[in-house]
């Protein structure tokens, strides 16, 4: 039981931490943040095997004061340049930087394949392609090779509309119901005329037009329909 009951301290006071934290430590890697999440990780997981629960629970909130303080001396633009790395740039003007890729310690290959996850196959196409100091990628092509946008096309669009789900796993999201004045008869009736149930849908959104669309957990089987084609052996 002193076993599952340090397992599950130790648990609950590493999550409650990281929430303390904030998304950013998780979200976004730099050279600190991956830091305090290897001195986190350790120290909270020696009550595991020692009998130091109260003082791994001390150190594990020190540590965090520590970093919401480096964070927090972050957001000063004198020193962001001493707790963060400068960008390094990759490609310039189609021109592939040798001594960036050199500081990157990234090889031609590796870049390329960088390059084809964001959907660029030729490096003369690319205005500039950088590595940020979290390890990402970002590329930006040539005005001529950039997607076509709506507005160069000179067309009017309509704002996106986010569908709002209100059944997932045949659960009811009853703060999305409120949020839309609507109620669990209104949802239960519109259900019903579709010939559906609850604990049977998958995912029901409420739609622009104010109608619900429902996708349940029955998988249409349409023999030899190229578009119901499945890879694999179960076909």
């Amino acid at each position: 039981m002193e076993l599952i009951y340090r397992a599950v301290v130790v648990f609950l006071v590493g999550f409650l931490f990281l929430r303390l934290t904030g998304k950013k430590a998780v979200a976004e890697m730099h050279s600190f943040d991956l830091l305090y999440i290897f001195v986190l990780t350790n120290i909270i997981s020696t009550p595991v095997e020692v009998e130091n629960l109260g003082k791994a629970i001390i150190y594990s909130a020190i540590t965090v004061i520590i970093y919401k303080i480096i964070v927090r001396l972050s957001l000063h633009n004198k020193l962001r340049w001493l707790l963060y790395g400068s960008p390094t740039v990759l490609i310039r003007n189609g021109d592939i930087d040798r001594k960036g890729l050199k500081k990157a310690r990234m090889p031609i290959n590796e870049l390329l394949a960088h390059l084809r996850v964001k959907g660029f196959t030729d490096t003369q196409n690319i205005a500039i392609a950088v590595m940020e100091e979290t390890g990402e990628i970002s590329v930006i092509p040539k005005a001529e090779y950039r997607p076509v946008q709506p507005k160069d096309l000179k067309l009017k669009v309509k704002k996106e509309y986010l569908p709002i789900p209100l059944i997932m796993d045949g659960q009811i999201i009853s703060h999305n119901l409120k949020y839309l004045g609507l109620d669990i008869e209104w949802l239960m009736k519109e259900v019903k005329k579709k010939g559906e149930k609850v604990e049977d849908i998958m995912l029901a959104v409420f739609l622009e037009n104010r109608k619900l669309f429902i996708d349940n957990n029955k998988i249409q089987h349409n023999n030899n329909d190229p578009n119901y084609y499945k890879p694999g052996k179960d076909n």
